[in-house]
């Protein structure tokens, strides 16, 4: 795991394409919209109301999270610094580097939440004791 703060995560525009009759486009595309090859998509949906979700960091995992409908909040923590996004535009998504722990809060009624991941799953990238992240993240500044 990097040394990573909220900082080195951003909002990136990914490819839109209109059409006043036809709706629009949008176009995610590895290495090029999306700085990483995408190695696994998943979604939410159907999140009650007053649910989070997330709740862990990532030893080495990028993600790129969209909202692909409707809206949530998405808290980005680095262990010192916390930034909160909101995501309620399917051409928007959040590029979340390891290193980071993050909460999704405040989903809409409909919200579809998009992710798309850098590696598969595996149980050993995850951090999800809170304290333990800390102490990771500490071990890394000294």
């Amino acid at each position: 795991m990097k040394n990573s703060t909220v900082y080195d995560c951003s909002i990136i525009e990914l490819n839109r394409h209109h059409s006043d009759r036809k709706g629009n486009l949008t176009v995610v595309e590895n290495k090029s919209t999306v700085p990483f090859d995408v190695r696994r998509v998943y979604y939410l949906y159907d999140v009650p109301g007053g649910v989070s979700r997330g709740g862990h960091a990532h030893r080495q995992l990028f993600q790129m999270i969209v909202a692909v409908s409707g809206s949530f909040s998405v808290t980005l923590d680095d262990g010192t610094v916390k930034r909160t996004f909101l995501l309620n535009r399917p051409y928007k998504g959040l590029l979340v580097v390891p290193g980071i722990w993050r909460t999704l809060d405040d989903f809409s009624s409909g919200a579809v939440c998009m992710v798309l991941a850098s590696e598969g799953y595996d149980e050993t990238d995850y951090i999800r004791d809170y304290a333990d992240f800390l102490n990771l993240k500490q071990t890394l500044n000294d």
